[in-house]
């Protein structure tokens, strides 16, 4: 770089900084300003018109004309699709209980998320086991390729034994499925040895293995409702008020609030 140009380089950058300490100078310090309060609105001209009309009618004048013209005047929202980040929504029905307001907590400031256990990885000591399928009890005998082989016996045994047809579906039965049994861990990058039964994938999975693992996750318990125990109670009130007797208790709205909110 020649010295002219470098001297001119040198005076812009000069110029420059004294530029920018002029105005940091000139400018006023916020360190002892006292910050905004979080309660006030920043929307003061929000409602001008209401609040003109109970300054001059009177609140109690004002209140029921209010009620009158104005449809659900109790709604805390007024209908806004979008709450106001100034309303509270009550949490429960005490008077004194919790609110929430939006993003209030900020999500910084909330605990972290409290899944169930279930989803943590507690089903199995192998936190990389996903699969779903080897404990799907409920979709077992819906599948075509896992049919039920004690009731496809069973139909077989009370067919004709000398049909060509019931000894060819004999052998289809004795068979087993002809889906694909797995490729017994044997992955693109060689043979897998992290899982022995393989049901950690679809890849190393076998239906002896699956079949295995079913078995020890069928239910064994009949589910009762949950008006099981109040059947007399049931029963009595609607003969007291001259009612058919239904099947069962209908239960429909009657969810708590509380049951309605998911753990986490």
């Amino acid at each position: 770089m020649s010295a002219p140009v470098k001297k001119g380089v040198e005076a812009v950058a000069r110029k420059a900084a004294e530029t920018a300490a002029k105005a940091a100078a000139s400018s006023p310090s916020t360190a002892g300003l006292p910050s905004m309060p979080t309660d006030k609105t920043t929307m003061p001209w929000e409602g001008w018109f209401s609040s003109f009309l109970k300054d001059k009618m009177g609140e109690a004048t004002y209140e029921s004309l209010r009620r009158k013209v104005v449809y659900r005047p109790d709604d805390i929202h007024n209908f806004h699709q979008i709450p106001n980040p100034e309303t509270k929504i009550k949490l429960t029905d005490d008077e004194d209980g919790p609110s929430a307001r939006f993003r209030y907590p900020s999500p910084g400031q909330q605990p972290p998320v409290n899944q169930p256990l279930a989803d943590k990885g507690t089903i199995y000591e192998d936190p990389y086991v996903t699969s779903h399928f080897t404990r799907d009890t409920a979709r077992r005998y819906q599948d075509p390729a896992f049919p039920n082989p004690d009731l496809e016996q069973l139909k077989l045994d009370m067919l004709p034994q000398d049909d060509p047809r019931v000894q060819a579906a004999r052998e289809v039965l004795e068979e087993g499925p002809k889906s694909s049994p797995g490729n017994k861990g044997m992955f693109a990058t060689g043979k897998s040895d992290f899982d022995p039964k393989g049901l950690r994938a679809t890849m190393s999975a076998s239906h002896e293995a699956l079949n295995e693992s079913l078995d020890a996750n069928m239910p064994d318990h009949l589910p009762y409702p949950d008006w099981w125990k109040e059947q007399e109670e049931v029963v009595d009130w609607h003969k007291e008020r001259g009612l058919p007797i239904p099947i069962g208790k209908t239960g429909y709205g009657t969810v708590p609030r509380e049951g309605r909110i998911a753990r986490w």
